[in-house]
């Protein structure tokens, strides 16, 4: 492809990957788009998701006081389920590697 081809090179070049990210893989090519809702508690984000997915999903907690303190990333899978941010930054499959660098505090609040 045209990273591996043209940019790739150069960024080992210039040791890009030294101060900024690590080399892109496969998995941050085929992912899907993702959208991050960011906003002050009770303001409608989690019933914006429900109402974009049609249904509730795992690790749903509405109420009028803070209830959301993690990260949650919503994707599709075969059956419904959580997966710990620890699990998600060390599969091959999924492009959250680099969410790593953030450590373990960060990393138990990611779902």
């Amino acid at each position: 492809n045209i990273y591996r081809q043209k940019l790739l090179p150069l960024e080992k070049e210039y040791n890009f990957h030294d101060f900024h990210s690590p080399a892109l893989d496969d998995p941050d090519f085929d992912a899907k788009p993702m959208v991050m809702l960011v906003g002050q508690y009770s303001t409608g984000k989690t019933t914006f998701i429900r109402y974009l997915l049609e249904t509730d999903f795992p690790g749903i907690r509405i109420g009028p006081e803070p209830t959301t303190d993690r990260f949650i990333a919503v994707m599709h899978a075969e059956t419904d389920g959580v997966v710990p941010g620890n699990a998600l930054v060390v599969d091959p499959k999924k492009q959250f590697r680099p969410l790593s660098k953030f450590g373990n505090a960060f990393l138990n609040r990611f779902q």
